[in-house]
């Protein structure tokens, strides 16, 4: 005889959190604004990426364009087009990139976004848990560093995931090959090892852009931010897979304590 929960509107606001920190919300149904007493019932969508449209369109640009372009990353651009486009992102528009923008503007663009976010894409309160995970080998290493994405907040776990996904492929396309032909394509240079020193101290942030410190880096916490972003951009995948028995064991937890929230997910699959 109990009443079962068909929409998110019928769930509490603290039961709303937890599908939200599972990640397996869609974004516009936890919106704080919604009224308690609408009736409408609120899309079940399928789970949505949260991925800021700037890092999907800059990675799926240079995967098409610029995988082949010798120092991606490395090579300087033009800021004055680099502005212009962030400008147009900044505004909201719907910014089409294609093989007219330079590879090497898009590429800059990418880490200025990075560089720029209030809160890094790993919070700074991450900051010392993910850097001491340097000091560790193997399989230790490899369990603490997922336990702590799992921490990260939606949006920046789906970006980060992107982001680490896009340098994996960069990597892969590092040494020259030989096309179909016989023909020599040239590598990118840009390794595992090159892409973490670029990208791990825009990741990976203690201060805030222009406070006091914020530009000091000691060497040993800058060797632990290329290592660490090494290691996640070698294990992406596998860290951010949730083994079968941990969902198990998650589940068995929650249908104790909020048998609302499994109703729910069991009737939207």
């Amino acid at each position: 005889g109990a009443m079962s929960v068909d929409s998110i509107t019928d769930l509490s606001d603290n039961t709303s959190k937890l599908l939200e920190a599972l990640q397996l919300s869609h974004p516009h149904e936890l919106d704080p604004r919604r009224s308690l007493g609408k009736t409408k019932m609120l899309s079940l969508n399928p789970i949505t990426r949260q991925v800021p449209r700037i890092v999907e369109r800059c990675c799926q640009h240079i995967e098409t364009h610029g995988l082949h372009t010798v120092g991606i990353f490395r090579v300087g651009s033009s800021k004055k087009r680099v502005q212009q486009l962030r400008e147009e992102f900044d505004q909201g528009l719907d910014v089409f990139l294609d093989e007219h923008q330079s590879v090497h503007d898009v590429a800059a663009l990418l880490k200025e976004f990075l560089r720029d976010m209030p809160d890094p894409l790993i919070p700074r309160e991450l900051y010392s848990a993910f850097l001491r995970t340097a000091s560790m080998e193997g399989p230790a290493q490899l369990a603490t560093l997922q336990l702590l994405l799992f921490l990260l907040p939606p949006c920046h776990s789906d970006t980060l995931h992107r982001l680490l996904r896009f340098l994996g492929e960069v990597a892969r396309h590092a040494e020259g090959s030989r096309g179909p032909e016989g023909q020599q394509i040239p590598g990118n240079k840009m390794t595992v090892s090159n892409l973490a020193t670029i990208f791990g101290p825009n990741i990976l942030q203690k201060e805030k852009p222009g406070e006091k410190d914020a530009g000091a880096m000691n060497f040993e916490d800058s060797a632990a931010i290329i290592l660490v972003l090494q290691r996640l951009i070698e294990h992406c995948q596998a860290l951010f897979t949730v083994s079968p028995e941990m969902q198990c064991d998650i589940l068995r937890r929650l249908f104790q304590t909020e048998p609302d929230v499994i109703d729910y997910l069991l009737r939207r699959k």
